[in-house]
């Protein structure tokens, strides 16, 4: 028996150390799940609470066929786009409809950027945007998939990341053209 089977069923029995041991071995990566959905940190860690009380309320409901993190975070990702939809303060910008932005690039700028400096700029995407690039560029999620959780079609899903990768590059264009400005100017 794994270690995370010994620790589910203590936690099943009610064991305040192994409920602690299973939060601790997940909170932090969760929490950067979290926070990848919304707009700040105090949101992230309302997601998060809410999520692992998801996580301990279905705990009995987990069947062991694949890895414990993936379905704890699977809980999270949908507590955060649960949470958009609730929250108020999300509702009016979590909209799928189309803005009349210009037509989709295929091209991929050539430049180096770091994972922080990448992570950023799709916090910076509008919510439906920034939740769309998620699911289906980090989490891994089919468009269908993600017509079906947040109610809409798969190919405003696919229009709505088109947009998103779009945006990012024009973005991410536009900081290496700085950059090198930058570089020149010394």
């Amino acid at each position: 028996m794994t270690d995370d089977h010994k620790l589910i069923r203590d936690c099943l029995k009610g064991r305040p150390a192994a409920q602690q041991e299973l939060y601790e071995k997940f909170a932090g990566s969760m929490l950067g799940v979290c926070y990848r959905y919304t707009k700040s940190m105090s949101d992230a860690e309302d997601v998060l609470q809410e999520g692992f009380i998801k996580v301990f309320r279905y705990l009995s409901q987990y069947k062991s066929e694949g890895e414990l993190g993936a379905w704890v975070r699977r809980i999270m990702v949908n507590t955060a786009i649960n949470y958009l939809k609730k929250n108020r303060h999300y509702q009016a910008d979590l909209s799928f409809k189309d803005p009349g932005l210009h037509p989709v690039s295929a091209d991929n700028p050539e430049m180096r950027i770091e994972a922080k400096e990448l992570a950023d700029l799709i916090r910076q995407l509008p919510p439906g945007y920034q939740t769309i690039f998620n699911l289906y560029a980090v989490e891994g999620y089919s468009h269908v998939e993600i017509g079906k959780m947040l109610g809409i079609s798969d190919v405003t899903s696919r229009s709505q990341y088109s947009r998103a990768r779009a945006l990012l590059i024009v973005w991410l264009e536009k900081e290496s053209g700085d950059l090198k400005k930058n570089s020149y100017a010394r």
